[in-house]
């Protein structure tokens, strides 16, 4: 008999997600572990055990500076999803987008390949009322054009930068970013133009559950149903995108470039404040490939990999008294700041989760 208070739209809006507080402290626990190893890495491999501390990194100018670059970048991180849904036809506060910032940056950070932040954005948005299928096309699209410019500028800075030339002619590397960019690239090929092929899998991983009892058939079946109606949501999202008002896809796509050319930009804002004559453009460049490495870590908010290979990019560029203060203030500003924001946000968002279920 089905049971009448039974709602599916309403149990998927307030259904928790995987991540809970041990969880979150023992994956935090993780990213600082890492994080303290990249920045000894750097410390003691690249930077030759030197470190001098400058007050220079608080003074009033690059306090003021930084606080001006952290609205724009936080700012343009949540609009260019904002417009993203938008032009899918649907929409939620501005004020809860600026949760959603947040939300993402401290989930996506420790879990590895930043692929939890996603799953938090998508439950996020379904308890206002976006569904998991459109939720999902959002997050995809907001990634893909992220991908796109950073994986279409890395090859080009590769073989152009100054210092990158010994890079580029190491045949190993060629070869794995290759290998990397071809299959995160097709990943997404299969996402936008073969949806559907995730499907067989999918049913067949639920069949396997329901095979050995993991689940009853009144949940094989819910699950099934769910399945199949947010893949057909995902799949048709791209088209709907596309089909949206231009003004709103041509706002994601500024949104994008906008947030990413503030992220790159906080290393040029340190080496400004500590005295240092630079070529802003060479720094992007290097911020470029830096994030691009970064794409392919498989630990947690690319912690440890991200401190050293800043610090190996921009080694040339600043004293090895500074690197580290450098390397810590760069991540500091674009990630440990939004962490600490997002930790609160993320546990207000689960605690009010479950007073809803109660």
């Amino acid at each position: 008999m089905t049971d009448p208070h039974h709602h599916p739209e309403r149990f998927e809006i307030q259904d928790e997600p995987a991540f809970r507080g041990r969880r979150l402290f023992w994956f935090a626990l993780l990213f600082v572990g890492l994080s303290a190893a990249g920045i000894w890495a750097v410390y003691s491999q690249v930077a030759g055990h030197e470190i001098v501390w400058d007050a220079r990194l608080l003074g009033w100018q690059l306090l003021l500076a930084s606080l001006a670059l952290l609205l724009v970048y936080f700012a343009a991180d949540g609009l260019r999803l904002w417009f993203t849904l938008r032009a899918l036809g649907h929409s939620i506060p501005l004020t809860a987008m600026a949760r959603l910032v947040f939300l993402n940056i401290f989930v996506s950070n420790i879990t590895p390949l930043a692929t939890g932040g996603g799953v938090a954005q998508v439950w996020f948005m379904r308890r206002r009322g976006v569904p998991v299928g459109t939720g999902l096309t959002a997050t995809t699209i907001r990634t893909a054009l992220a991908v796109l410019f950073i994986f279409g500028a890395t090859p080009i800075l590769l073989v152009t930068l100054p210092g990158a030339e010994g890079a580029a002619q190491s045949d190993s590397l060629v070869i794995t970013l290759s290998v990397s960019v071809a299959l995160y690239l097709g990943f997404f090929t299969i996402l936008v133009m073969r949806s559907n092929w995730l499907l067989r899998p999918m049913l067949g991983l639920l069949k396997a559950l329901r095979a050995l009892h993991l689940i009853g058939p009144r949940r094989h079946h819910r699950w099934r149903h769910r399945l199949v109606r947010e893949l057909q949501r995902f799949a048709h999202g791209f088209v709907r995108y596309f089909q949206g008002r231009k003004l709103d896809i041509a706002a994601s796509f500024l949104f994008t470039a906008i947030f990413l050319l503030a992220l790159f930009s906080f290393p040029a804002l340190l080496f400004w404040a500590l005295g240092y004559g630079f070529d802003y453009w060479l720094v992007i460049g290097r911020m470029v490939m830096t994030t691009f490495v970064m794409y392919f870590s498989p630990t947690p908010g690319a912690s440890g990999i991200a401190e050293g290979v800043f610090g190996y990019f921009f080694r040339d560029v600043v004293t090895a008294s500074h690197l580290v203060l450098v390397t810590v203030a760069w991540r500091a500003l674009t990630i440990y700041l939004g962490m600490l924001i997002g930790l609160f946000v993320t546990q207000r968002e689960i605690a009010a989760t479950r007073r809803d279920a109660s």
